[in-house]
């Protein structure tokens, strides 16, 4: 291979790997196995992935834009704390982008998607006898991309995707903390199927959606911060 060859093919290899170490830091992220505060040794990281240290620099500060992971100086990168205040933010933005995504979604779905929906919210009842909050949330997660995931809009899915990461970071579930708003949640999944399956108007369906997932910060705030939680504005 020539110099200039290998030279024009660079680019491309080192954008794949970064992305390959995005996700393998953002997996482990997500999964718990690096928790709030643990260092992010970038040699380690390379080493472990067979790739030189600068595809996961890029990959760092790709997380470090998202929020998942803050640098300090002559510390070095660190998962990102967990934060009450950005778990209220994320939650506040995923009720209106989610409401939307949901509605820009609904006369794209057929009777497959209803159907499957559906299916995944009774394997949500099913965990309720025995409740596993994580369990639950993935579900959750599942349900909620059957309806959105069809939104024509692809920037509406990437900050819906981009906020539903986000949490998945700052709160392994909130079901942990009201485990009560899981049957509240369930019920309120089968009205918003009902309603996209009726051809209810888009702002409603927009409205239940969005109301919905305001719904579970609302039982948050209310089980952890109650004297915060009287300020939470009307959505």
């Amino acid at each position: 291979m020539t110099p200039g060859l290998r030279q024009a093919q660079g680019p491309a290899d080192e954008l794949s790997k970064s992305q390959r170490a995005y996700h393998w830091v953002k997996e482990r992220i997500a999964n718990q196995e690096f928790t709030p505060g643990y260092r992010l040794v970038l040699g380690t990281i390379a080493g472990d992935l067979d790739m030189s240290v600068v595809p996961v620099r890029e990959a760092i500060r790709q997380l470090e834009a998202e929020g998942l992971v803050t640098f300090e100086r002559n510390v070095g990168a660190r998962v990102s704390m967990v934060d009450d205040s950005a778990y209220r933010y994320s939650m506040q933005a995923l009720s209106i982008l989610e409401g939307t995504a949901t509605a820009l979604a609904a006369r794209r779905l057929d009777a497959d998607d209803l159907r499957a929906a559906r299916r995944i919210n009774e394997l949500m009842i099913e965990t309720l006898e025995h409740f596993d909050p994580r369990a639950f949330t993935a579900l959750n997660q599942e349900f909620h991309s059957t309806l959105y995931s069809k939104c024509a809009n692809p920037r509406m899915l990437e900050l819906v995707n981009a906020e539903w990461s986000r949490l998945g970071h700052l709160r392994d579930s909130t079901f942990s903390f009201v485990p009560g708003r899981a049957q509240e949640s369930v019920r309120e999944h089968e009205n918003i199927v009902q309603l996209i399956e009726v051809g209810a108007p888009l702002g409603e369906i927009e409205k239940a959606a969005r109301r919905h997932r305001a719904a579970t910060l609302d039982a948050y705030m209310i089980h952890e911060h109650p004297d915060e939680a009287l300020g939470l504005p009307a959505f």
